[in-house]
C-alpha cells in the first residue's frame, strides 16, 4: 500500500500525557485516514488509465460507433489500420500518475516522449486534460469531440500517427528514436524551476544517442538547473522481437543506472499493486529532486556529484488488450507492438476479439456523452496552466525567449585593409566575439556554446576567460577551465551535444555548436528531422518564434600536412542546402572580419 511521508510528531506531542493504552488510537486513525486516501487515489488513477486506453485503441480501429453503443461491425472498423497500440499503455499509465504528483506538489513538468510513435496515448492523455481542446476546438468532451479525435488519429488532413508539432506541449518529433533524453537534458538547463519527464522506451534504449545521454545527468548544477526525471519503459520487445534491456535481470539493470550516476527504482507489475508502487516511487522522486536542488542552491551540504533518481518500469507490452489471437500470444509479447488484430476489417474473430477488448474497460462507466468524463478523472487533471500538454516551455515566444545581447562586430575587428588579409586566425576573432557575448549575457542566463572535445583545436578557447566548461565530476588541481556552472558543453558525442541544443532552444533560448566539419554528420539525421519540425511548426499559430540553430563548421580546407583529407567533408551543408524553405542560412566568411560580421547576423 502507498503512504506519503508526513511528519506527525508534532501531532503526537499533545498525546505523551495520556495513558499508554489510548496511545494508540489517533495513530490508529492516522493510519486508517491514509490508507483510505492511498486507494482513493489509487482508484482515481485507474478509472482515468482504463479511459485513455479505451481512446488509444479505438483511434486505431473505430471510423464510427465510438460508444459501442450498438454491436461492432466492419463497417465500423477504419479502411486501413495504422497506429503503435504496445506502448500506449504504459504511457497512459505514466502520464495519469504524473498528473497526480504535478497536482499534489504544484510542479512545472514538461512531458518528453521517446517512443513517439505511441502517439494514440498521447493523444488521449491530451485529449482528457483538455489541452487538446484547447488548440483543436472541434476536440470538445462530449461525443462529437470524442469522435472527431478517434475518426481523425491517422487520418488524411487528421492527426498523425506519431507525436509532430502539432501536439500540444510537445518539443520532440516522434518519427526517430534515440534524442529524447538530450532533448530532456537540454530543457531543463537554465531553467531551475522545471521538470522534464522523460520517458525512454526500451527500444529506443538501444540506440547509440541514448546510451551516451544518460551521462548528461553529470553536467548539471542543480542550483542553477532544473531536473529530469528519466523514466525507462521496459516493455519487453520490439516489432518482432524482445529488446535487450527487457531480457535483463533487475540487479544488471540497476547496477547498470548506478553505475551511470543515478538512484534507480523498479516498479513492475500489472495489478493494482503497481499503481501503489508508482505513487510511492514518484512521490520518492520527487522529494529526492527537490532535496538535490535545495542542497545545492543553500549550501547546506558539500555536494558532490548529484545522484539523480530514476524509473525502470516493466509492464507487459499491450498490457490490457488482447491476450490471444489466432493461437499466438499477443499481450506480453511482440504482435501487440502495432496493430493488433490486422484484419479486423474483414475478419469476424479479429472484430469480436476487438470489440470484446474495447467492452472490457466499461468506458460507458466513465464518460457521459454530454458531460465528458467522470468527476475522479477531472478531479486528476492539472490546472490549464500546469498541465504538460499546456507547457509554456513547448511554445516558444515572448513568455520563454530570453534576448540574446550581442557587441559590435567592429569592437573585435582587426585593422585589414585588404579582405582576406592573413591576420590572426577567423576562429581567434569569433573566440573573442563569443567571450563578450558570455559575458553581456552572465545575469541573463540564456546562452550556451556546445563542442566535442574542440573548443581549444577550433581555437575558440577566449570564451574561458568568462565562463567554463560545465561539470559536476570530481576534478582534480590540474584541471583548467572547468566548473559545476560552466555554460561550454563538452562532450564526445555529437548526438547527445544536438539533442541538448534542441531542447535548449526549443525552449527560447540561444547556443552555437562548433565542430569540425568532417564529424557534424554524424548528427545530419537529426537537424533533418529538426529541419522538419520547425518547418512544420509554423502551421501552428499557438507556436511563436523561437531562436535559430547555429553552427561553426571548421577543417582544414587546402592545409594536407595536418589532418587535411581525413577532415573534409562538406556533407552537412549539402544536405542543409537540400532543404525547403527559408530557414537554412550558410555563410563563408572569408577572413576573420568577416567571420565577426557572420556571427552578429546570424543571432
Amino acid at each position: 500500500m502507498a503512504f506519503y511521508p508526513v511528519v506527525v510528531s508534532p501531532f503526537l506531542l499533545p498525546l505523551r500525557k495520556f495513558p499508554k493504552r489510548l496511545f494508540f488510537i489517533p495513530v490508529l486513525l492516522f493510519g486508517i485516514v491514509f490508507l483510505v486516501t492511498s486507494k482513493a487515489v489509487v482508484s482515481s488513477i485507474q478509472k482515468y488509465v482504463r479511459a485513455a486506453n479505451y481512446i488509444s485503441a479505438a483511434q486505431i480501429f473505430l471510423g464510427d460507433n465510438f460508444l459501442l453503443e450498438r454491436p461492432l461491425s466492419f463497417a465500423d472498423i477504419k479502411p486501413r489500420l495504422l497506429g503503435h497500440w504496445g506502448t500506449a499503455p504504459g504511457v497512459n499509465f505514466i502520464y495519469a500518475n504524473l498528473n497526480y504528483l504535478i497536482k499534489k506538489h504544484q510542479a512545472e513538468m514538461l512531458f518528453i516522449l521517446g517512443p513517439g510513435h505511441g502517439y494514440a496515448g498521447l493523444q488521449s492523455n491530451l485529449f482528457m486534460e483538455g489541452t487538446l481542446g484547447k488548440y483543436f476546438p472541434f476536440a470538445t468532451q462530449d461525443l462529437n469531440g470524442l469522435g472527431h479525435v478517434i475518426k481523425n488519429f491517422s487520418w488524411p488532413y487528421g492527426f498523425p500517427s506519431h507525436t509532430n508539432p502539432g501536439t500540444p506541449g510537445a518539443i520532440l518529433e516522434g518519427g526517430e528514436l534515440g534524442y529524447s533524453l538530450a532533448t530532456a537534458y537540454g530543457a531543463v538547463l537554465d531553467n531551475p524551476d522545471l521538470i522534464a519527464a522523460c520517458v525512454v522506451g526500451d527500444g529506443e534504449a538501444e540506440t547509440g544517442a541514448i546510451a551516451t545521454a544518460w551521462h548528461l545527468s553529470k553536467f548539471i548544477d542543480p542550483s542553477t538547473n532544473g531536473a529530469v526525471l528519466p523514466i525507462l519503459h521496459l516493455n519487453g520487445y520490439k516489432i518482432s522481437g524482445p529488446t535487450i534491456f527487457g531480457r535483463m535481470s533487475n540487479a544488471d539493470l540497476l547496477s547498470l543506472f548506478k553505475g551511470s550516476g543515478y538512484t534507480p527504482y523498479v516498479v513492475e507489475g500489472e495489478d493494482e499493486g503497481v499503481y501503489e508502487q508508482m505513487l510511492e516511487t514518484l512521490e520518492k522522486c520527487y522529494q529526492e529532486i527537490r532535496e538535490i536542488q535545495k542542497n545545492a542552491k543553500t549550501g547546506k551540504k558539500l555536494m558532490g556529484v548529484p545522484r539523480w533518481p530514476m524509473i525502470i518500469l516493466k509492464t507487459p507490452k499491450g498490457w490490457t488488450g488482447i491476450k490471444e489471437l489466432g493461437g499466438l500470444k499477443v499481450e506480453g509479447n511482440y504482435p501487440s507492438h502495432q496493430v493488433v488484430a490486422a484484419h479486423a476489417k474483414e475478419d469476424v474473430k479479429e472484430l469480436h476479439a476487438v470489440e470484446n477488448w474495447l467492452k472490457s474497460y466499461n468506458f460507458g462507466e466513465l464518460f457521459d456523452p454530454k458531460k465528458g468524463f467522470i468527476k475522479e478523472i477531472k478531479d486528476l487533471v492539472p490546472d490549464p496552466s500546469l498541465a504538460m500538454g499546456n507547457s509554456k516551455y513547448a511554445r516558444g515566444g515572448k513568455e520563454v525567449m530570453k534576448d540574446l545581447k550581442l557587441p559590435p562586430a567592429e569592437q573585435f575587428a582587426e585593422d585589414a585593409k585588404i579582405p582576406g588579409t592573413m591576420g590572426s586566425s577567423s576562429m581567434r576573432r569569433a573566440g573573442l566575439y563569443l567571450n563578450e557575448v558570455f559575458r553581456l549575457n552572465k545575469d541573463v542566463r540564456n546562452f550556451r556554446m556546445l563542442s566535442p572535445d574542440e573548443t581549444y583545436s577550433n581555437k575558440l578557447d577566449a570564451i574561458f576567460e568568462t565562463t567554463s566548461r560545465a561539470s559536476v565530476m570530481p576534478s582534480e588541481p590540474w584541471d583548467k577551465d572547468m566548473g559545476r556552472d560552466g555554460r561550454m558543453m563538452e562532450m564526445l558525442s555529437e548526438h547527445s551535444l544536438q539533442g541538448l541544443m534542441q531542447g535548449y532552444v526549443l525552449t527560447g533560448r540561444h547556443a552555437v555548436f562548433a565542430s569540425y566539419e568532417a564529424f557534424v554528420q554524424i548528427i545530419a539525421s537529426m537537424a533533418d528531422q529538426y529541419a522538419k519540425f520547425i518547418s512544420v511548426m509554423r502551421n501552428y499559430p499557438w507556436h511563436g518564434q523561437i531562436p535559430s540553430l547555429n553552427y561553426i563548421l571548421t577543417s582544414s580546407g587546402w592545409r594536407q600536412e595536418h589532418n587535411g583529407f581525413s577532415h573534409q567533408n562538406p556533407g552537412f551543408i549539402d544536405d542543409m542546402l537540400h532543404k525547403r524553405g527559408c530557414f537554412t542560412r550558410i555563410f563563408f566568411p572569408p577572413d576573420g572580419n568577416s567571420t565577426l560580421a557572420v556571427l552578429k547576423d546570424s543571432q
